[in-house]
């Protein structure tokens, strides 16, 4: 079984190379984040051509997420019990959550795709929403794990170690890189989730996101902030993993890259 996760920056300006890649590399799971569109408008009809069920969750502004599988999809959920709103920070109406998660079981496994909060600065309150998030991302992970098997893959918005970024030095006291985040994803491991590093194929230190700013992907000056954390009995069957560098060349590409993930029966 091949899965997959890819922060796609606007599924319908990524729709030719999305389809595309999907032709190419043939993954029965897909988990797309930052879709920024409604659920409702999600080109499913061109995936589904290839052969995808689709589940997404969108508000058509820039968050977004969806699950593609050919391994079955069902009891799709929309959010994770317990996730933050956000009324106290745009002033709109009451707190609900934004479309940062969506949960399905595919291929026997329960697989969420998850688009963490960015955090801004560490001095926002969205940085405070961030790590609430995180805090009951946590609870919900651990209540789905004592269920079955469970893999949790997206764009996290934190590198986990100093040498996921390209040059810690540049990114000290910005999010992303600070200790009470990279706490929240200490939590999450302590749960029995795995963090499945993808090796590299070509190159360094797997990185999965680039700035567009000119020669910053050439220079490899990125960050690996998107992950795939895997339960012991998933994780155990990693057969291999790796960043699909190739998705993030030439035109109109997305920031992130896909991390591919192969697993034995």
């Amino acid at each position: 079984m091949r899965l997959a996760t890819w922060n796609v920056n606007s599924v319908k300006a990524r729709l030719p190379r999305l389809l595309a890649w999907l032709a190419e590399v043939e993954p029965d799971i897909v988990c797309l984040q930052e879709t920024k569109c409604p659920a409702d408008a999600f080109p499913a009809a061109e995936v589904g051509a290839l052969g995808y069920a689709v589940a997404a969750h969108g508000d058509g502004r820039w968050n977004g997420v969806a699950l593609l599988s050919t391994a079955g999809l069902d009891d799709v959920t929309l959010s994770f019990p317990g996730e933050p709103g956000l009324a106290e920070l745009d002033g709109v109406g009451a707190a609900r959550p934004e479309a940062r998660a969506i949960g399905a079981t595919c291929g026997g496994m329960r697989v969420w795709s998850l688009y963490a909060p960015n955090g801004r600065t560490v001095d926002s309150p969205h940085y405070a929403y961030k790590l609430d998030w995180f805090a009951a991302l946590r609870d919900a992970l651990q209540a789905e794990l004592a269920a079955g098997p469970v893999v949790a893959c997206g764009d996290y918005n934190v590198a986990p170690t100093d040498a996921d970024v390209w040059d810690p030095a540049l990114f000290a006291g910005s999010t992303h890189v600070t200790p009470a985040e990279r706490q929240a994803l200490a939590g999450l491991r302590a749960l029995g989730l795995h963090d499945v590093v993808p090796t590299p194929m070509k190159g360094p230190h797997p990185f999965t996101y680039w700035d567009y700013r000119a020669g910053m992907f050439h220079q490899n000056k990125g960050m690996r902030i998107d992950l795939v954390y895997a339960s012991a009995d998933v994780a155990g069957r990693v057969r291999s993993a790796y960043v699909d560098r190739e998705a993030r060349k030439g035109k109109g590409p997305s920031d992130h890259a896909p991390i591919v993930v192969d697993l034995r029966p």
